[in-house]
């Protein structure tokens, strides 16, 4: 799915997930369950990436996630920004 135009650095993607923790800690403080905001992220994330890449695309790297999940790569301790 990426594009040598859509392609980010390492420094970009960590300032993305900063921001995404920054809002996900206002909304704890402002009493949203941490499913709702998980929830919400997801499905905003597909819309913008289906918007970008097509279904195809993302349905190809949606199938790819299960095996992400299973290897860790969303777990609290990974460092892993794919």
């Amino acid at each position: 799915m990426h594009t040598d135009e859509n392609r980010h650095s390492s420094e970009d993607s960590l300032l993305a997930l900063d921001l995404i923790e920054a809002a996900w800690s206002q909304a704890r403080e402002n009493g949203v369950p941490h499913e709702l905001m998980a929830y919400a992220a997801v499905f905003t994330g597909m819309r913008d990436l289906v918007a970008m890449f097509g279904e195809t695309a993302v349905a190809a790297m949606a199938k790819n996630l299960e095996n992400r999940i299973k290897q860790g790569d969303f777990s609290e301790d990974s460092t892993a920004l794919h």
